[in-house]
């Protein structure tokens, strides 16, 4: 592999890290703000205020024109963390971190065979197969593991 294809797989890692911490940090926020979604709606506000100074410094403007064209899904991906952020805070204090972690990368792998075998919402089609299938198996078997330990 090249050098590039290590640093994305490490972004990624790093990004997934992200996540894992997202978790008990809106736990934590709903706790104090009394509610999952209050604790959501502060962390797309905060969220929102460091897209804009990132797309500021980084002299990002969207082609306003190109937006036009999406299809009405191409939209959506703000509501599908809003239910990320809610489920994941609502979670966390009740199975804790590691689980409902676990819990969500499987449905994740689950969404994500469906999206790469059926080509859905202009993911390149991959087929599933049983190396792949094989994969969320133990996936799930992690599940079982993370929640009896």
């Amino acid at each position: 592999m090249n050098p590039m294809t290590y640093l994305i797989l490490l972004g990624v890692i790093l990004a997934g890290g992200a996540t894992a911490l997202q978790a008990p940090t809106n736990a934590r926020l709903a706790a104090a703000v009394g509610s999952p979604v209050n604790a959501a709606f502060v962390s797309f506000a905060i969220g929102t205020v460091a897209l804009g100074l990132l797309a500021a410094v980084l002299h990002v403007r969207p082609d306003m024109g190109a937006t036009r064209a999406m299809p009405a899904w191409a939209w959506m991906g703000g509501l599908y963390g809003c239910v990320f952020v809610i489920t994941a805070a609502w979670a966390v204090p009740r199975l804790g971190a590691a689980l409902t972690i676990t819990l969500m990368v499987a449905g994740q792998l689950l969404v994500s065979l469906a999206l790469d075998h059926f080509g859905a919402l202009g993911v390149p089609r991959q087929p599933v197969g049983l190396t792949k299938l094989a994969g969320v198996v133990l996936v799930f078997v992690g599940v079982l593991l993370v929640r009896r330990g």
